[in-house]
């Protein structure tokens, strides 16, 4: 886990979901809904997140907003 979150951006809380009643998933990125899932996406997210700790959950609502990794950081040689 280090090395995907090298500045520790994870730690704290700034992805956060919730479910409505009709199946939908709604993600939030500082408070402001960034992706909607439903149907297959939305079970499927569901069941990876299930369980998970807090920064694990992070680092799937991460990925699955395509918040991750944007291809412009520099790698160190």
């Amino acid at each position: 886990m280090s090395n995907v979150d090298k500045r520790n951006i994870l730690d704290d809380e700034v992805f956060t979901y919730q479910e409505s009643k009709d199946q939908k998933v709604f993600i939030f990125w500082h408070g402001k809904q960034v992706k909607i899932l439903k149907g297959k996406p939305a079970q499927k997210f569901l069941a990876q997140i299930a369980g998970l700790e807090h920064k694990e959950a992070q680092l799937v609502m991460a990925k699955v907003t395509g918040n991750f990794k944007r291809g412009n950081e520099r790698q160190n040689k």
